[in-house]
């Protein structure tokens, strides 16, 4: 240790500050310890390291032969690793694991490599320490020695032992290698309240032994029933010991076997032996009689020596017992004794812990017992918690036994000083019960500030203190809780108790009736207050209802308030006598406005949305008759001259509208044939009537003699003075000549027609011309295509081409691939099959389709 101690005596320093001065100290030197611990950590690890590379041993056996070595040579373990790695000159070197057997009482072996005088073996030790130990440098295991040779040899080493401790030691020295095969060793004391206490162990670890040093009377511990009924256990089977035994090193299980012996001294069972093997396979007739002989030869050495609690040991050093949650050992699974925890007092101060933790398990609240921490001039440092009730929570949330050894000071620090720590001190001093007023504790955990509020009763029981508390967070947390809740659901309680009259209301309910808090609450016949006309009736009958039948009452009622109507929740029940007569009432209102204006919004859009849709139904309805009297389809093919023309027409799938598309297809005076295929930009009634007149204009002109570039100009000059809208369309015109087979044509911002020759799709160059509408000033041409027979030239509407977020290009090319499939030369071809292939399953415009054919035989 290096550090200072801390003195207060004519200081001049107030006590207080003395109290934190000393955990700050105590803070410091174990820190000291654990850095100590760290820096050796390193070297024990290279040379266990360098053990297994030479012997080819696991980690812990090659930590058990270092300790070993340092025992059996009077060193420290952190000595014995700076020898083995060399750093040390080592005397009298001898091959690792190297073991003979017979060698009891040896010669003393000469320090080769350093003077002073002759070292011998220890008396009666083992030759070698493990199984590990007992292997010859060829790597071959000797033949285990006889029963007698090896009681013989352990009845000689444990008659100079001095401590339970060294018993087991030596126990584990003889017991590792063959035939019994040992791994860990424990003695438990058993104590005159029939608590069992560890007084020795090897092999088993600082953890378990922490966690194991003190066992209470409860079931389930096989140590404890081998101490009542006399006589040995034998776990062979972990899974099935498991659902009847708390096992030590559970859940890890590196221990696969054990067997519990009782050890008999004076008549009576004294103390507990255990054996544990990572072997897994049951013991043998004879290792369990050599077992039961090794126990009675504990008996003699335990009754001689006395049976002491073991000082706990880390890394082979003695020190003081760590538990979780405090630093040195680290948790471990098994057994969470409350001499685990550190500090634990031993002798009369350890029974008298044990008493009181017995009645500190049956009662109902929380409740410590401190024991004083005195300095060497017998003044109270600190204060130990030696017991604790199930009860007993701190502010960091430690609970119960887990509370067992820790400082008052190292955990608490800012009770230094006041008037708790004082009131402790004084019934310590003088005897009188300590009841102090309420005090709040805070102490940040987890970088948050925790406070609680305590009330602290303490009552002086030996040299220790009785130590009762109340915890007034509790109470304020719920309240603070169901004010948060009532204020986030914007409701309130009440309570009616009809024979006394009297009347109480939670704060909120004041907010949601939007009344003045200090006004007093309404009786229940006159609640929740202005009640609209409306809704009023349907409330009285409710109400009457729950006083009379007792029927329980949900409804939502309108109020009038300073802020407007307000949409209200009540609900309530009521809570009769022992006839059934309703004598209190109790329940909640909810200010539900914000919901209600929703749901009253959402209604009337939904409303809205149906009757505008009812009227989009009705004017389709109206269109689409309209369209069907302005554009009848035929039933078959027409036969136009020498051609066959076939016509399609398929609307979109959009149930409330319908397109512009036309066609026309007629025979004119002079045996010419009119072609026209329109598309009017838009749905719906003026789409329609746009399109009649487009239609029925451009058929007029045409026939009476007009050419069809004049008549595309006075048809845009039509779109461009209509009055009610201005509407905008693209065309196809074509005048055929059945004489010389040609078709002239023209257009108006209109995809081309396609041309189907020989099983050959080709799109025509169209002329120059621009939308319908676009424009005052148009500028039209003319084009010319021979039609052969056997030829397919279809005229179409974008509909059948146009995709969402797809190119025209691609559209167009995939209309001339199915155009080449479907209609060849010498066939009629098909247009609901050609239409199947290139339509999609959600059609979103109207389609109009014209195929002119000329047939082969023509």
């Amino acid at each position: 240790m290096t550090s200072e101690p801390v003195k207060d005596e004519d200081s001049g320093v107030a006590p207080d500050v003395v109290a934190l001065a000393k955990v700050v100290a105590a803070l410091r030197a174990e820190n000291e310890r654990l850095q100590h611990q760290a820096s050796t950590a390193a070297i024990l690890e290279r040379a266990k390291g360098l053990l297994m590379a030479r012997s080819g041993c696991s980690a812990a056996e090659a930590h058990e032969e270092l300790r070993r070595r340092a025992r059996a040579d009077g060193r420290t373990l952190t000595e014995e690793c700076w020898i083995v790695l060399g750093d040390i000159p080592r005397a009298a070197a001898h091959p690792p694991f190297l073991a003979v057997q017979g060698v009891t009482d040896g010669p003393d072996i000469p320090d080769q490599g350093s003077p002073g005088p002759p070292r011998s073996t220890r008396a009666g030790a083992a030759p070698a320490a493990g199984r590990a130990g007992q292997l010859l440098e060829s790597g071959t295991e000797p033949r285990p020695p006889s029963r007698p040779a090896l009681l013989g040899d352990l009845s000689r080493a444990l008659t100079g032992t001095t401590c339970p401790q060294d018993v087991a030691e030596r126990l584990l020295d003889h017991l590792a290698g063959p035939p019994v095969r040992a791994d860990a060793v424990l003695l438990f004391s058993r104590t005159v309240h029939d608590t069992l206490e560890l007084a020795g162990h090897a092999g088993a670890g600082a953890a378990v032994a922490a966690q194991w040093r003190s066992v209470p009377p409860v079931g389930g511990i096989a140590a404890l029933d081998t101490v009542r009924r006399g006589e040995a256990i034998w776990l062979e089977d972990p899974a099935q010991d498991a659902q009847r035994y708390h096992l030590i090193g559970q859940p890890s299980q590196k221990w696969r076997t054990r067997a519990w012996l009782p050890v008999t001294t004076g008549g009576r069972v004294t103390a507990a032996l255990g054996v544990l093997r990572t072997v897994d396979t049951p013991f043998g007739e004879d290792v369990r009689e050599l077992l039961r002989s090794v126990a009675r030869l504990c008996a003699g050495s335990l009754r001689a020596g006395g049976v002491r609690p073991a000082p706990l040991r880390l890394n082979g050093v003695p020190g003081p017992s760590r538990s979780s949650g405090r630093p040195g050992v680290p948790e471990a699974s098994g057994w969470c004794a409350p001499a685990a925890q550190p500090d634990r007092p031993g002798g009369p101060e350890a029974d008298t812990a044990a008493l009181v933790q017995a009645v500190f398990d049956v009662l109902p609240g929380p409740a410590i017992l401190l024991t004083p921490l005195r300095s060497p001039a017998g003044d109270v440092e600190d204060f130990r918690i030696d017991a604790a009730a199930p009860q007993s929570v701190d502010i960091a949330g430690r609970r119960g036994r887990r509370l067992i050894g820790l400082r008052v000071l190292e955990c608490y620090p800012t009770v230094a000083g006041v008037d708790v720590w004082r009131g402790y001190l004084r019934t310590l001093t003088t005897g009188t019960p300590y009841e102090g007023e309420p005090f709040t504790y805070e102490e940040v955990t987890a970088g948050l500030p925790q406070r609680s509020v305590y009330s602290v009763r303490a009552v002086k029981l030996g040299d220790a203190l009785v130590v009762t508390w109340v915890g007034h967070d509790d109470v304020d947390r719920q309240q603070a809780l169901l004010a948060d809740l009532q204020r986030l659901g914007n409701l309130g309680w009440m309570d009616w108790h009809l024979v006394t009259g009297a009347i109480t209301w939670s704060p909120q309910v004041h907010a949601v009736l939007d009344r003045d808090p200090e006004s007093d609450p309404l009786p229940l016949d006159a609640f929740p207050g202005d009640v609209l006309p409306e809704d009023a009736p349907d409330l009285t009958r409710a109400l009457q209802d729950l006083l009379g039948t007792g029927t329980p009452v949900d409804r939502q009622v309108r109020i009038t308030t300073r802020g407007g109507v307000r949409h209200l929740r009540v609900v309530a029940e009521a809570v009769p006598d022992a006839h059934g007569t309703p004598v209190e009432v109790h329940g909640f209102v909810q200010d539900v406005t914000a919901q209600r204006t929703a749901e009253l919004a959402l209604t009337e859009t939904r409303q809205a949305a149906l009757a505008q849709r009812n009227i989009l139904q009705a004017e389709r309805a109206v269109a689409a008759r309209l369209q069907h009297a302005l554009l009848p389809l035929p039933g078959q093919s027409l036969n136009l001259g020498d051609l066959r023309v076939d016509v399609a027409y398929l609307p979109s799938h959009d149930d409330l509208n319908v397109g512009g598309d036309w066609y026309s297809a007629l025979e004119m005076p002079g045996d010419g044939i009119l072609f026209a295929v329109g598309d009017v930009a838009g749905h719906g009634i003026d789409a329609v009537a746009t399109m009649a007149q487009l239609r029925f204009t451009a058929k007029g002109m045409v026939v009476t003699g007009s050419s069809l570039t004049g008549a595309l100009h006075r048809l845009n000059t039509l779109l461009l003075h209509t009055r009610d809208h201005h509407a905008t369309a693209t065309l196809v015109l074509g005048r055929y000549d059945p004489a010389d087979r040609c078709l002239t044509w023209v257009q108006a911002g209109h995809p081309p027609p396609l041309l189907v020759r020989d099983g050959k799709a080709e799109f025509l160059s169209p002329p120059e011309g621009i939308l319908l509408g676009a424009t005052l000033r148009p500028s039209f041409g003319e084009a010319v295509c021979r039609i052969a027979p056997g030829d397919h030239l279809l005229l179409y509407t974008d509909g059948l081409v146009e995709r969402p977020g797809e190119h025209l290009d691609e559209g167009l090319a995939r209309l001339a691939r199915a155009a080449e499939t479907e209609l060849s030369a010498d066939g009629r071809g098909s247009l609901d099959t050609l239409l199947s292939r290139l339509l999609p399953d959600e059609q979103r415009d109207d389609v109009c389709l014209l195929d002119i054919h000329l047939p082969a035989s023509a």
